[in-house]
């Protein structure tokens, strides 16, 4: 009986000393090691990403624009962060930009909220190939216009379109 009391204290001081060590040790690049680290790593672990505040009207369209095109962005919500500011300081230097919404396709940066543009129904349909409900969003942020008007953000998100359909 001495042998078998030894071995199971043997055991739960080696079941002790695996469970401290696997609770306090930390995988590598788990976490960035800064804000500038975790803007590059979301933006590279993610096809679309949105850096947004949840009151932002701005925000809301260009996340509504997406959730249209049937496309889920990977939304970091900077105003629920208690690093928030850090990182919206890190995506500034990034990008040179400190408005949001901050949007990324496959690791392209396509823009923010400066200068906004009508976007009309028929502009979603052309990238979406189907037909709204009785949603329509109006405004969209000027860059992704752009990239939707040359063709890139079709091209971003895969989405097919029709040649020679005027706006």
């Amino acid at each position: 009986m001495a042998k078998s009391g030894i071995f199971a204290s043997s055991m739960q001081f080696l079941f002790l000393t695996v469970l401290l060590c696997s609770s306090f040790s930390v995988p590598v690049d788990a976490k960035p090691k800064s804000p500038a680290a975790f803007v590059k790593k979301t933006i590279s672990s993610h096809s679309i990403v949105i850096f947004s505040k949840s009151y932002c009207p701005y925000c809301r369209r260009a996340k509504a624009v997406f959730k249209e095109l049937k496309q889920v962005p990977y939304v970091v919500e900077l105003d629920e962060r208690d690093d928030g500011g850090s990182i919206q300081n890190a995506l500034s230097e990034i990008v040179g930009r400190r408005t949001v919404p901050q949007v990324f396709i496959n690791g392209k940066h396509l823009g923010g909220s400066d200068g906004i543009l009508f976007l009309m129904r028929n502009m979603y349909n052309k990238l979406s190939n189907h037909t709204f409900s009785c949603v329509t969003i109006e405004l969209l942020v000027a860059d992704t216009v752009e990239a939707y008007e040359n063709g890139e953000l079709a091209k971003l998100l895969g989405i097919a379109t029709t040649e020679n359909e005027e706006l």
